[in-house]
């Protein structure tokens, strides 16, 4: 597989990866944060919601990127799939287990801005990478196998010759 198959794609799940997994942190500095809304707080919600889906992002748009093998950037591509998905439904889920969401709430004060945390944080950054990691591996999955190049001549083991006889040059 060439290697600009996914070139565009991955570097942009790195980015979105980057994102995720850093906005919690730097978020504050510009007003857009969840709670608790200070900047390089540190909480198991954020390394659950955050961090953690942030870096299967960027490392499967690494792999989608770097990689020439397809099935290890197919695998790339469902890496940064399932961790989308993660960023878009895990706030919901979470409560399954923790009885409150991971994430905190939204730190603004008005209801705009408050939306705008919720899609740039959790589930418009995951439906994002969920359709770029698609992308990647739709492409991937639509084009056929390289195929080994058929030989010039088929080999015949009763006519071929069994010393090697020098050419005149």
């Amino acid at each position: 597989m060439r290697r600009s198959r996914g070139g565009l794609t991955g570097f942009l799940l790195l980015l979105l990866g980057a994102w995720g997994g850093l906005i919690a942190f730097i978020g504050p500095y510009f007003h857009y944060a969840y709670t608790p809304d200070t900047a390089w707080a540190y909480t198991s919600g954020r390394l659950w919601m955050e961090i953690l889906p942030g870096a299967a992002v960027f490392l499967g748009g690494l792999i989608i990127m770097l990689t020439a093998a397809r099935h290890f950037a197919m695998f790339g591509a469902l890496l940064a799939a399932a961790a989308g998905a993660w960023f878009a439904l895990g706030q919901l889920l979470s409560p399954l287990w923790n009885h409150v969401p991971l994430g905190g709430a939204p730190a603004a004060a008005g209801s705009t801005m408050r939306i705008a945390e919720q899609l740039g944080f959790y589930s418009g950054l995951g439906v994002v990478i969920v359709f770029l990691a698609g992308i990647a591996f739709g492409r991937m999955l639509s084009r056929p196998p390289e195929a080994a190049p058929e030989p010039d001549e088929p080999y015949d083991a009763a006519t071929a010759p069994t010393t090697i006889q020098p050419t005149a040059g």
